[in-house]
């Protein structure tokens, strides 16, 4: 059994000129955490700097978070960055799931306003509950002062937003309240995330912008995340991908997110962040890819 020390993402950042983080989501049954934890630990010795895991929506997933998380840390000696969601909790009861993860020797966390539960198209606040990511940033600086906490964001906006100006404002809004860096949300051209941060730093934004990549399985799959997201799919990406079968399209999104790690570490990204779908053979071939022992 690995014995993890815990600290804060933030002197992670300060610390290490490049970073690079995974993040998993928690398994529906055992067999899916089976699978999953084979995969961390083949990425294990590839040493990420910190491993995410997602909270569903309505807190479907709360106690698997929290199981999962432990074994990441406890079994893997990962770092690991809970995420939490504003969906179908009241103020009480988000204080009470972040004592929770501090009491269980968490002290990272993904702050997010979350996505609508399943079969609803809008976001709705409980009665006591929150309305934006920046409150559940504000809930958490405020009664857990120490914890390191991110935030996401959208270089091509996020979908509810009017605008892009709105967007970023909306952003430095969960920054000052008391975000320590910024986790983006997946894009495919890596000039869109350069000029995000550009965009970001004339905002007022300083924290460091993580860039989150998704290596894409299959046509049908990207598609289906970029309209999620609306996110933009570049067409020599799709053409590629079109011009192969189903069981060769992994090969063509892995090559491709592959190049775009070594493109935005060369451009100066902090890091990046893969989110691997509790996948291994994209991730690894990735960091094998890149020299990441």
């Amino acid at each position: 059994m690995f014995m993890s020390k815990t600290s804060s993402i933030k002197s992670i950042f300060e610390e290490k000129k490049k970073l690079f983080s995974v993040e998993f989501f928690p398994p529906k049954d055992e067999a899916g955490g089976q699978r999953m934890l084979e995969t961390a630990s083949l990425i294990q010795p590839h040493r990420p700097d910190f491993v995410s895991i997602t909270y569903g929506a309505g807190g479907g997933t709360r106690t698997t978070t929290m199981r999962y998380a432990k074994i990441l840390r406890e079994e893997h000696g990962f770092e690991v960055m809970p995420h939490l969601t504003c969906v179908g909790h009241t103020r009480d009861e988000l204080l009470e799931i972040l004592e929770d993860f501090a009491e269980a020797g968490f002290c990272n966390i993904m702050a997010l306003r979350g996505d609508p539960p399943k079969g609803e198209t809008k976001f709705q606040t409980v009665p006591g509950g929150l309305s934006y990511g920046s409150e559940l940033v504000s809930l958490i600086r405020e009664n857990f002062p120490d914890f390191g906490i991110g935030v996401g964001g959208y270089p091509e906006k996020h979908p509810e937003a009017p605008n892009s100006q709105t967007d970023l404002i909306n952003l430095k809004t969960k920054v000052d309240a008391g975000a320590d860096f910024i986790t983006t949300q997946l894009f495919f051209d890596n000039q869109v995330y350069f000029d995000f941060v550009k965009q970001c730093k004339t905002t007022g934004i300083t924290v460091p912008i993580l860039p989150g990549l998704l290596p894409v399985l299959s046509l049908g799959q990207v598609r289906r995340f970029c309209a999620m997201c609306e996110a933009r799919l570049p067409s020599l990406l799709e053409e590629s991908l079109e011009a192969q079968e189903q069981v060769n399209q992994p090969t063509v999104g892995t090559k491709w997110a592959g190049e775009q790690v070594q493109g935005l570490l060369e451009g100066g990204s902090p890091g990046f962040h893969l989110y691997a779908l509790n996948k291994s053979a994209s991730t690894l071939a990735i960091l094998e890819g890149i020299g990441r022992k």
